[in-house]
């Protein structure tokens, strides 16, 4: 029987395209889901085997939403992750493609496609006017049903092939190293036939018993005398009032019964709660690749 992956929806989102990267259409069941809470819910309840969300861009920052219900939501585990290269296109139905630059009136996308576009847009299309949408897909979506107005949608490439709309102009996000990091997660290890991973990483999440003077410093000295290497650490709050947070760190380490499964008991010595949310083989996909799967 075929394995089910929930993504952030609907077809030709990045998630979308990430997806695809990850697990080979033929070999599982793609289902798009409409929100990151949704897929993660999915996954949790055990209606599909994984699921991918993104977690970071390298432009906008974390995906605080993925971050808060992995947190307080679901119990699901890391199984995988994945650096995907962003590459916003704008897109217009091709009765609309002959027009010029100072006569588009709407642009339409997700909140995430505009932020990493904002100086392009304001450059080349300042009078018009931005509204958002649910997904890049949707907003492409938008533009297919109105042929008659002067719009354009940001969003993939693969969005445009699906909708039959009209590539006016690629690569329009403002920095050229926009790469966003998606999750891969689920209750089992990732499938066998992936290729050799980049790297390995261990995710936790620290919780402080209190906001003592160098609680976090020790936290971390536990990892810095083991020379291991954090790559991330980010705070959420606890939502139990002011100054109280978690803390993910990212460990470039798979899991051992040494080095991190001693730093970790340093840790809870020092009277921290300590969740592991994953380890996980690491991938990167460079531009014009699109599987990572042998």
């Amino acid at each position: 029987m075929k394995k089910t992956v929930a993504y952030l929806g609907p077809a030709g989102t990045f998630t979308h395209e990430a997806t695809r990267a990850f697990f080979p259409a033929d070999d599982v069941k793609l289902a798009g889901y409409p929100s990151i809470p949704d897929v993660l819910d999915a996954v949790d309840a055990g209606q599909c085997d994984y699921g991918v969300v993104p977690v970071e861009n390298a432009i906008e920052g974390s995906v605080v939403l993925t971050l808060d219900w992995l947190i307080h939501q679901v119990d699901v585990l890391i199984v995988g992750e994945l650096v995907y290269p962003i590459a916003q296109c704008l897109l217009v139905h091709p009765l609309q493609a002959e027009r010029n630059a100072g006569e588009w009136t709407r642009v339409v996308s997700h909140p995430q496609a505009v932020a990493q576009c904002r100086l392009y847009l304001r450059k080349h299309l300042p009078g018009a006017e931005v509204s958002f949408a649910e997904s890049t897909a949707e907003a492409a979506r938008q533009v297919k049903s109105r042929p008659d107005k002067a719009w354009v949608a940001i969003g993939t490439r693969t969005a445009g092939e699906l909708y039959g709309l009209h590539v006016l102009e690629e690569d329009v996000q403002d920095h050229p190293n926009n790469f966003t990091r998606f999750i891969a997660v689920g209750k089992k290890p990732l499938p066998d036939g992936h290729r050799e991973p980049d790297l390995h990483k261990t995710s936790l999440l620290v919780t402080l018993p209190s906001d003592y003077p160098g609680a976090l410093h020790q936290v971390l000295s536990a990892f810095a005398w083991r020379q291991l290497n954090l790559c991330r650490i980010e705070s959420r709050p606890t939502k139990k009032g002011l100054g109280s947070y978690h803390f993910f760190i990212d460990v470039e380490k798979d899991w051992d019964p040494v080095l991190m499964a001693g730093a970790v008991a340093e840790i809870e010595a020092l009277g921290c709660h300590v969740r592991r949310l994953g380890s996980f083989p690491c991938y990167r996909v460079s531009q014009g690749a699109k599987s990572i799967v042998r």
